[in-house]
């Protein structure tokens, strides 16, 4: 997976996205005691170009399968639904053989900023899981921003849950035991579905696993950001990827409703949530806060925060002992909320 990464970030200096030497060396000299020393990669200090519609639509261009292998025994197969009323979705599902029927399902999806990323960054991940719990996982292929900002990706992403619901016994799944999970901007997305397959009442959730989420505008606006976001995702990326999300400048006194995880006051009611972050991560701040508003609520929350982690460590050093440990929390939390 290592490789297949550096090859992302040869593309990104193809396209004028790297950082110069001079200035690579001062970004390694500032951040390099905020990074935990397991987690310390060159892969850190390349800027991919995620501040600009241009660079989003080159990176789309990226061939993204070959980084994230399906682990062996766990079959992919995609089914396209929706239509009518509804833009057609394209959903991976991925299956480990010899799945007891009915099993419970993880709805996964994507990240990337809403801007950047597809379905088959869910390939390593979800087979694992669909492997190690023996349940079904489906990710889905939602519409991308700036070309379809919100409601677009968040509708993409109900049409998908809700047909998985509907077929659930033509999947082999169990109604009851349907959890949604994503990372970065796939987990604010996760979050938000959640919120909304709550209010409309068609489909039941029984967990979120949130990982990283990226959750609340308004970070954007903040004047100082401390020692988060300055690793990974960073505040111009941030900018970008809620003003093309939301189509208009992030961090206004109001929003339309479902279009940011944390604006929304009520979350009583809502599933039982698993949240994991870094410490460094430009997403900390929102992510505790959230989980804590979460708690008030009455929603059973169990909340990870790791040292020293930047954003999306655990897909660029899953081998490090920090990231392995991390991984299998999330697998743990969704062993308990799915496995029977």
């Amino acid at each position: 997976m290592t490789r297949s990464l550096k090859a992302v970030a040869l593309a990104a200096g193809a396209l004028g996205a790297a950082v110069s030497g001079r200035k690579l060396a001062t970004r390694h000299r500032d951040i390099r005691e905020l990074v935990a020393a397991d987690l310390r990669s060159p892969l850190l200090y390349v800027n991919l170009p995620t501040t600009s519609a241009r660079g989003a639509r080159a990176l789309r261009r990226v061939e993204l399968s070959r980084m994230f292998p399906l682990p062996s025994g766990v079959t992919s197969t995609r089914r396209t639904v929706g239509g009518g009323t509804r833009e057609p979705v394209t959903l991976h599902l991925y299956e480990p053989a010899g799945r007891q029927r009915p099993s419970g399902v993880l709805y996964w999806i994507h990240g990337g900023g809403f801007v950047i990323g597809s379905a088959v960054m869910g390939q390593s991940f979800g087979g694992r899981v669909a492997q190690e719990l023996g349940v079904l996982v489906v990710s889905v292929e939602y519409r991308l921003a700036p070309d379809h900002p919100f409601p677009a990706p968040l509708e993409d992403c109900y049409t998908g849950l809700a047909w998985v619901h509907e077929h659930a016994d033509e999947l082999g799944v169990d109604p009851t035991r349907i959890a949604v999970g994503g990372e970065s901007a796939g987990g604010g997305l996760a979050a938000t579905l959640a919120q909304l397959a709550h209010d409309r009442g068609e489909v039941p959730l029984c967990f979120q696993l949130l990982v990283y989420p990226m959750a609340d505008d308004r970070t954007v606006v903040r004047a100082d950001h401390g020692r988060t976001g300055r690793v990974g995702w960073d505040p111009a990326s941030n900018r970008f990827g809620w003003t093309s999300y939301l189509g208009h400048p992030p961090g206004t006194d109001t929003v339309a409703p479902y279009a940011v995880t944390a604006r929304r006051a009520d979350l009583t009611g809502l599933p039982p949530a698993w949240i994991g972050v870094g410490d460094i991560d430009l997403f900390h701040d929102e992510d505790l806060e959230y989980a804590e508003r979460l708690r008030a609520a009455g929603v059973p929350v169990d909340l990870v925060v790791v040292p020293g982690m930047p954003h999306g460590a655990d897909v660029l050093m899953p081998q490090a002992p920090q990231m392995v440990a991390f991984n299998d929390a999330k697998l743990a939390a969704l062993r308990r909320a799915l496995v029977a």
